[in-house]
């Protein structure tokens, strides 16, 4: 007798499993059945579908369940395709135009555009320094072109994360209902691992494609940039709002007027961490053709290549030090413009 048969007996549901007498007897039933010992109620399984199985075969089992589960996502797979694939396609374009852009421009001409950025970025001159050290570093090293490859794919994907994430944000602050119904999206985003994005998106788009890791980046990083919106606008004081409003100001020139820019620290806040959380996800999405300095990441753990998964590792470190150190310095501004 299986574990649980008791529950289907006990129910009178033998005849709905489709059996007469009792379930299956599992290994550890027949030895002790023949040394004579019943199983300890220690050694009692949870009554997963597999030991319910055991006593009913009417139960599914879990392998059933997860193939049900793939073969209705393959069912819909190409109705899906059907409608992403127009939607998603200017994200390729996107993608690829930034890529032959970075690696296009001469290196003369590219770091002193992007030291012109950053200086434009934080006022700093001593940062300005600090970065084209780090450039100079990595051109040193040869990873010059690897680290643009990496660089343009966080800017597309940091810039659409902020043009769909800001809109969103200032929707869900000025609608309550809005907001309780897209917070456990956000929640399921944020806690999904990042490998988890690209199993769907393998089997619908193309590994060839750009917008296959373009989207799960975007997915994973859109995610502060809302939350922190939403909650910018909504810390904004009532006693300004109610200023506005004796002013006579519409909705659209409170917005814009007022708590945009009151919120703006906020929203910046949300825009460094979506940057920084880009650049994570552009690294695992290496597994799926991303290139970039992911790509030497994957080739030191394929390769055991201690050296080469290190000074990669160490160029994504000072990526990482680069954008935060000027997303930070143009908030620090922000924030001094405002005081």
């Amino acid at each position: 007798m299986a574990t649980y048969d008791f529950i289907f007996d006990g129910l009178g549901l033998r005849g709905w499993c489709g059996e007469t007498g009792g379930g299956t007897m599992s290994m550890q039933d027949l030895l002790a059945k023949g040394s004579g010992e019943s199983p300890s109620v220690w050694e009692t399984p949870f009554p997963s579908l597999d030991n319910l199985h055991d006593a009913c075969p009417a139960i599914a089992q879990t392998r059933q369940l997860t193939t049900g589960l793939e073969n209705g996502f393959l069912g819909v797979k190409d109705s899906l395709k059907f409608v992403l694939d127009p939607i998603t396609q200017p994200l390729s374009w996107f993608l690829n135009g930034a890529l032959n852009l970075f690696q296009t421009v001469p290196w003369f001409i590219m770091i002193p555009a992007l030291l012109i950025v950053v200086f434009l970025a934080s006022r700093s001159s001593r940062l300005v320094v600090t970065v084209a050290t780090m450039i100079l570093f990595l051109a040193f090293i040869d990873h010059y072109d690897y680290a643009m490859q990496t660089l343009a794919i966080i800017f597309v994907c940091s810039v659409i994360c902020v043009l769909l994430g800001v809109p969103i944000g200032i929707a869900m602050s000025r609608s309550d209902r809005l907001q309780k119904s897209v917070i456990p999206i956000l929640d399921m985003l944020q806690t999904l691992p990042p490998f988890v994005y690209l199993i769907p998106l393998i089997f619908l788009f193309s590994v060839t494609e750009p917008k296959l890791y373009g989207i799960a980046i975007i997915l994973y990083a859109i995610v502060p940039v809302i939350r922190l919106t939403d909650l910018g606008i909504r810390l904004v004081d009532k006693d300004v709002i109610e200023a506005a409003d004796a002013f006579g100001m519409t909705d659209r020139q409170k917005l814009y007027g007022v708590q945009i820019p009151l919120a703006l620290p906020n929203i910046m806040a949300g825009v460094n961490q979506t940057i920084m959380m880009s650049l994570a996800m552009v690294v695992i999405a290496s597994l799926v053709s991303a290139p970039g300095l992911g790509v030497l990441v994957l080739r030191g753990i394929r390769n055991l290549e201690l050296g080469v998964g290190l000074v990669s590792g160490l160029g994504i470190v000072l990526l990482a030090i680069i954008l935060d150190r000027v997303t930070k310095a143009a908030l620090a501004r922000v924030n001094t413009a405002q005081q």
